[in-house]
C-alpha cells in the first residue's frame, strides 16, 4: 500500500530524489565513493556545493548584495545567532509572536539586546495573523512565515519599514518571497527542502559588522562567508539532498508552480473542512497555513476512530502537534495532490459512518 505522508518534519521527499540519493550512497558522481565520505575539497563535491548556491539563488530570485549559506544547527541556532550578528546592545528588535518557534526566537534575542512586541497572537492561541504592528524604534522585526504547530501562514510580508528578518523553515521554495525587504532569511531543510542536517542562510551582506560584541569566529556570518560555508567539513549528505530537491522544484517549473501546486492542495483539504460538518479548523481562513492545515473533530471521542480509518488508508503522520492537539496535515511541496484527495476521501467516508 503506498504511503501518505503528512509528518510536519522530517519530511516528505520527492521520490526521484529520493532515488538519486540512494545512487549517491553507493557512488557520487562516478567516484566509485559514498557521498558520505568523500573530501568536502574535492573538486566533485566542491562542483555540488556551487550548484546548491546557485540554485538558491536562481529559485529565489536573489540580487546582488545578499550571500547565501548552508550552516548546521537547525532554525533553534538561528535564533541567537541571528541577533548576535545584527543586534547590538543598544538596539532593539522588534519581534511578531505567532507561535511556539517566534517565542523561542525572542527568547534568545533578549540575550543580545532589547526585544519589543509588535505584534502578537498569543491572546487568541495563536490563531490568527496579527495585522496591527507597531515597529517605532525597532532595527528590524522578525517574523515566522509559516506557523507549523498552529496552522497559520503569513499571505503578505509584514506591514513594517524596516528590514525583516524571516523565520521560513517551513516554507521556504513554497512560493516567492522579495528577498529585498530582508536583511536575513534562514530555515532548517527538514520540512520544506531538505533532511534535517542543514540550514540555509541568506544575508544582505551590508547589515553585518554594525555590532560592537565580539562574536566566536564560528558563529559570525562573515567567516562562513568568506569560506563558502566551508569553514568547516559541511554536511555533505544533507546539502547534496537540498541540492537535489532544488533541482526538482526548477525541473517542475520553479516556485511560481509550487505555489499553485500548494495552492491546489490546500483548497481541496480546506474546503472538505468546511463543508464537513464533523470537522472544524483551528485558525482564522484568511490566514491559513497552504503547507500546515491544523484542523480537529467537534467530538474528540471520535478522533482516534478517524486516525483508524486514515491508517488503514495508508496516510500517516496526521496526528496534530501534542500542545494543539487533533490533526495536522502538513503538505510540502513534495507532496502529491492524490495524498490530499486520499485524506479528503477518508473524511468523507467518516462522516457518512459517524455523522
Amino acid at each position: 500500500m503506498k504511503k501518505h505522508n503528512f509528518y510536519a518534519g522530517p519530511a516528505i521527499l520527492p521520490e526521484e530524489v529520493k532515488r538519486k540519493t540512494s545512487d549517491s550512497l553507493i557512488d557520487f558522481a562516478g567516484m566509485g565513493l559514498s557521498v558520505m565520505e568523500i573530501s568536502h575539497r574535492s573538486p566533485q563535491w566542491v562542483a555540488c556545493m556551487e550548484n546548491a548556491f546557485s540554485l538558491t539563488s536562481e529559485l529565489l530570485c536573489i540580487p546582488d548584495g545578499y550571500k547565501v549559506m548552508f550552516l548546521t544547527g537547525g532554525a533553534s541556532s538561528q535564533f541567537y545567532m541571528s541577533a548576535m550578528n545584527l543586534l547590538d546592545e543598544s538596539d532593539v528588535a522588534g519581534y511578531i509572536n505567532t507561535g511556539t518557534w517566534s517565542a523561542k526566537s525572542i527568547k534568545e534575542a533578549e540575550l543580545f539586546g532589547k526585544v519589543k512586541n509588535v505584534g502578537s497572537s498569543k491572546d487568541d492561541k495563536y490563531s490568527y495573523i496579527p495585522k496591527k504592528l507597531d515597529s517605532e524604534g525597532v532595527k528590524y522585526v522578525h517574523y515566522t512565515s509559516n506557523n507549523t504547530v498552529f496552522g497559520t501562514q503569513f499571505q503578505e510580508l509584514p506591514d513594517v519599514d524596516v528590514p525583516l528578518v524571516g523565520d521560513m523553515s517551513s516554507d521556504i521554495f513554497s512560493r516567492e518571497v522579495d528577498i529585498t525587504r530582508h536583511d536575513l532569511i534562514y530555515c532548517g531543510a527538514q520540512k520544506n527542502m531538505g533532511p534535517a542536517g542543514v540550514t540555509l542562510v541568506i544575508v544582505k551582506e551590508s547589515a553585518l559588522g554594525k555590532v560592537k560584541r565580539n562574536i566566536p569566529t564560528i558563529l559570525d556570518y562573515r567567516t562562513h562567508i568568506s569560506k563558502g560555508s566551508m569553514f568547516n567539513t559541511p554536511p555533505v549528505l544533507p546539502i547534496y539532498i537540498s541540492m537535489l530537491t532544488m533541482q526538482w522544484v526548477k525541473d517542475n517549473g520553479g516556485v511560481k508552480a509550487m505555489k499553485l501546486r500548494n495552492e491546489a492542495k490546500a483548497q481541496l483539504l480546506y474546503n472538505e473542512i468546511d463543508r464537513n460538518d464533523l470537522f472544524n479548523g483551528f485558525v482564522a481562513k484568511e490566514d491559513r497555513s497552504m503547507m500546515n492545515a491544523c484542523f480537529g473533530l467537534h467530538d474528540d471521542s471520535n478522533q482516534d476512530a478517524f486516525l483508524d480509518m486514515a491508517t488503514e488508508a495508508g496516510i500517516v503522520g496526521i496526528q496534530g502537534h501534542r500542545s494543539v492537539g487533533g490533526f495536522r496535515a502538513s503538505m510540502y511541496n513534495a507532496m502529491d495532490i492524490e495524498s490530499v484527495e486520499v485524506l479528503v476521501s477518508v473524511m468523507k467516508a467518516f462522516s457518512e459512518k459517524y455523522g
